[in-house]
């Protein structure tokens, strides 16, 4: 109980902005009050991602790599190197920002806020636990697909404008690796809604809510990566491919072209880039997490909920850093090979398999 204010927990449908409207009290001033209640929401599930981009970027993927490999890592500055985000941020920033003189401006200018931004967007619709989601359409799921592909559009401006052909040849690998992969990642997605009934994450994630099976007095639940294995291990790959990690890092690896799309761009604008990579890891676990592995869903109160599911959200991302260690990368043809004859047809077969099963179940 805050200020006679009674503030619902996980699974309530109160979303963040009308939680902020009723503590603040600008729910009193009618379109203005809720659009300021949004932004200051909407500024808060930002922060909370941006932050662990900042983490995960110049420092954790550095340790998790250093693990890998029996090194060190960043231990200088801070302890256990924590200042080097900070040293980074700096360094970078300060850099000269140097724009090619025949680079098709602005298109250079814009993709790489289009590449940062429509990761951050997937979050609007991201059920995160302890009331902290910021809204709840009955399309949630394909609002989320929709905004992640335009980072598709943000490559082929960087990768086109920047007047350099290593740039461009990047920019087209990793268009052609996104439409290989976005299919049969959308269409796993499908047999999730089949099970659910509905395109609602919040919907989705009440489904998980149920009892899978009880062993011993324990109670197993039934999240979609325990209902279907399969349908979770196709997702997966699909969503290594679809943020460019190992073994599917081949449009912007050094060892192939230069750095691909990026190739051409320094300062601020490479750090949009990098941060939109990370944040685009994070989103793809965050989708993971919603639809395979019951959301914020997880042992003791449901105020817990947020830790939770970031917990399962670095979880993804610690195994992605270990692909990057373990696993070699594929020549291009085999990386689209592997999208179009191998991940599209067990897609297609997975989701009738599971609309026959649901059928016969119904």
């Amino acid at each position: 109980m805050v200020s006679g204010v009674t503030l619902p927990l996980q699974g309530d449908t109160v979303l963040l902005p009308e939680r902020i409207g009723e503590l603040t009290g600008l729910d009193q001033f009618g379109v203005g009050g809720e659009l300021l209640a949004t932004f200051l929401a909407a500024f808060i599930v930002g922060n909370i991602m941006l932050a662990m981009t900042g983490v995960a970027g110049p420092w954790a993927k550095r340790k998790i790599t250093a693990a890998f490999t029996d090194r060190i890592a960043v231990n200088r500055l801070g302890p256990a190197g924590l200042l080097i985000i900070v040293a980074d941020s700096v360094r970078l920033l300060s850099k000269e920002l140097i724009i090619p003189e025949d680079a098709d401006r602005p298109a250079y200018d814009l993709a790489p806020l289009v590449i940062a931004s429509s990761a951050l967007l997937g979050f609007a619709v991201i059920p995160m636990g302890s009331g902290i989601h910021l809204a709840d359409p009955e399309v949630g799921l394909a609002f989320v697909f929709a905004v992640a592909g335009i980072a598709s559009i943000g490559l082929v401006m960087a990768g086109y404008a920047s007047a350099n052909k290593y740039s461009m040849l990047g920019g087209l690998r990793a268009v052609a690796q996104n439409v290989a992969y976005e299919i049969p990642l959308v269409v796993t997605g499908m047999s999730v809604v089949i099970f659910a009934g509905s395109l609602q994450m919040s919907t989705i994630v009440d489904a998980q809510a149920q009892t899978l099976v009880s062993l011993g007095g324990l109670d197993i639940p039934a999240w979609y990566a325990l209902v279907n294995p399969f349908a979770f291990v196709l997702f997966l790959v699909a969503n290594f491919a679809e943020v460019g990690r190992n073994p599917f890092d081949t449009p912007e690896a050094p060892t192939e072209i230069v750095a691909g799309y990026q190739t051409e761009y320094s300062s601020v604008y490479f750090v949009l880039i990098y941060l939109g990579e990370f944040i685009h890891i994070f989103l793809g676990g965050a989708i993971i997490a919603t639809i395979f592995l019951g959301g914020p869903a997880g042992p003791g109160p449901a105020e817990l909920g947020i830790v939770w599911f970031i917990i399962k959200i670095w979880g993804v991302f610690f195994l992605t850093q270990w692909l990057r260690s373990a696993v070699p990368r594929v020549r291009i043809d085999q990386l689209i090979e592997i999208g179009w004859k191998g991940l599209l047809v067990l897609s297609f077969a997975n989701l009738v398999i599971t609309a026959v099963i649901v059928g016969l179940i119904a």
